[in-house]
């Protein structure tokens, strides 16, 4: 007779970077055990991404964090792609209208404080060399020869994900730019506050501020690919944004310098068995449009409440593998649409980069196209599928909603539990331990939102036995 070994804890996630610690924040604040192995000691994780996205802001708003974090940034208003292309955020639908610049670790710093005061234990030095799942759980061995049970776990470790390698599946994809230079600098000249890419000839670079003096430097030269652990001279970097981008605004000091390779790569299932995948270890690809940190952070919002409902006993059947009919398609569009950014500006004749910008311009000017693309790149745009004859806004993003009682939804959906937007009052079963009821401020559709800020349900009519039965759908009410 086999005895099922205990679990250590409810959801184990590998990776402590932002997508790892906001899931496990996420899952810790809903009353699930969780442990974050982290295979990086203490030394600093100087890391690539610098910009916070709109919809990103409003998933931090939802767990009581994006206030803080829009301090310590800057606040671009538009992107300018491409010299004359501008992409304008101010009429964003959003509470944060504008792509906020901020080192990652500021991100990091407000999502492990928030995941460490829930009771999340985090174990630096872990390697993770193996797992093996059965029906009960999944046990993850450890490089030091020990090895940790949980219900579930995620791989949130980055593109050499361990996690992955370890449930067998493959990363197809190829390297679209290799031996990117990255560099945090000042500059002697002021730029415009805008986030500005371009490429000339065999020359590509972009620049972004953080708002504290230093700025984020990406730049290509495409006669010069090396290895990512070739020296990397500050000239080189100063030389190549000069030509790409017509001046180097005087930069120097720099406090930073590495060079990285850039593929596009996405794994065909985010879910086997227990084991889930989320951020760069599902899906990968070119730093434009600062889009990869983003998309990780909202697959973990995504995951974590369906995450917390399995552990808790109360999950729907089918709920588990919505989170990769849900996220794969938004991973595969941002795969194009930073892809797409990258070839342009990649474009070598003068005629060329020409029409580039003509056509850009005016793909810009049809409102329909400029929605869908501002739309992507921020995340607001991003809809799951509905069931057929659902409320046109099931499965969309919802706005920041006024409360009667002068608060807003988002401040509701801190609880981390489903909101009952509606003006009728609640008679429906106890469910106290996963919905919130809320009276918005102006008459409007009776909505059923999820913790993750999506519209689960919708009706436009009073009518309390769809309302049941949307409870019990989604709520295993």
């Amino acid at each position: 007779m086999t005895t099922t070994p205990p679990l250590d804890a409810g959801v184990i996630v590998v990776g402590a970077g932002p997508t790892g610690l906001l899931l496990a924040g996420d899952l810790a604040a809903a009353g699930v055990s969780t442990t974050v192995l982290e295979r990086r000691g203490d030394e600093s994780n100087l890391t690539r991404a610098f910009g916070v996205h709109a919809r990103t802001l409003e998933e931090l708003d939802a767990r009581g964090l994006a206030d803080e974090l829009v301090k310590q940034g800057a606040h671009l208003d538009d992107l300018r792609l491409f010299e004359d292309v501008r992409i304008d955020l101010t009429g964003l639908p959003s509470r944060y209208p504008y792509l906020l610049i901020t080192p990652q670790y500021n991100t990091e710093q407000l999502l492990e404080r928030r995941a460490r005061e829930h009771g999340v234990r985090i174990v630096t030095g872990a390697t993770v060399t193996g797992l093996t799942q059965d029906e009960d759980g999944v046990e993850v061995v450890l490089a030091d020869g020990t090895s940790r049970r949980a219900s579930y776990v995620v791989g949130a470790d980055g593109v050499h994900s361990a996690v992955r390698e370890a449930v067998g599946l493959p990363f197809p994809g190829k390297a679209v730019l290799r031996s990117i230079m990255l560099a945090d600098v000042k500059l002697a000249r002021p730029m415009k506050n805008a986030l500005t890419v371009n490429g000339v000839g065999d020359s590509f670079a972009f620049i972004a501020p953080f708002g504290d003096g230093w700025h984020r430097i990406f730049a290509w030269d495409r006669t010069k690919q090396v290895t990512d652990d070739a020296p990397l001279e500050f000239d080189e970097v100063v030389d190549v944004a000069r030509r790409a981008l017509g001046d180097d605004y005087g930069m120097h000091d720099p406090r930073w310098l590495a060079r990285f390779h850039s593929d596009e790569r996405q794994v065909p299932q985010y879910r086997v068995g227990r084991v889930f995948l989320a951020g760069d270890a599902a899906h990968c690809h070119s730093p434009a449009g600062g889009q990869g940190m983003n998309t990780g952070m909202q697959d973990a919002a995504n995951l974590g409440w369906k995450l917390a409902a399995a552990v808790n006993g109360w999950a729907p059947e089918g709920l588990l593998d919505s989170y990769h009919a849900e996220r794969h398609p938004v991973g595969r569009e941002v795969l194009r649409s930073s892809g797409a950014i990258i070839r342009m500006a990649m474009i070598r004749s003068r005629l060329g980069r020409a029409a580039r910008g003509a056509v850009m311009s005016g793909m810009l000017r049809v409102g329909p196209v400029q929605r869908r693309l501002i739309g992507s790149i921020t995340g607001i745009g991003f809809e799951y599928d509905a069931p057929h004859g659902a409320h046109p806004s099931v499965g969309k993003r919802i706005g920041d909603v006024p409360l009667a009682d002068g608060s807003r939804l988002y401040e509701a959906l801190r609880a981390g539990k489903f909101v009952l937007l509606s003006n009728a009052p609640y008679d429906g079963p106890d469910l106290a331990d996963r919905l919130v009821t809320a009276d918005p401020l102006d008459q409007r559709a009776t909505t059923l939102v999820r913790p993750d800020g999506y519209v689960a349900w919708a009706t436009d009519h009073h009518d309390p036995a769809a309302l049941r039965s949307a409870l019990r759908d989604w709520l295993g009410a």
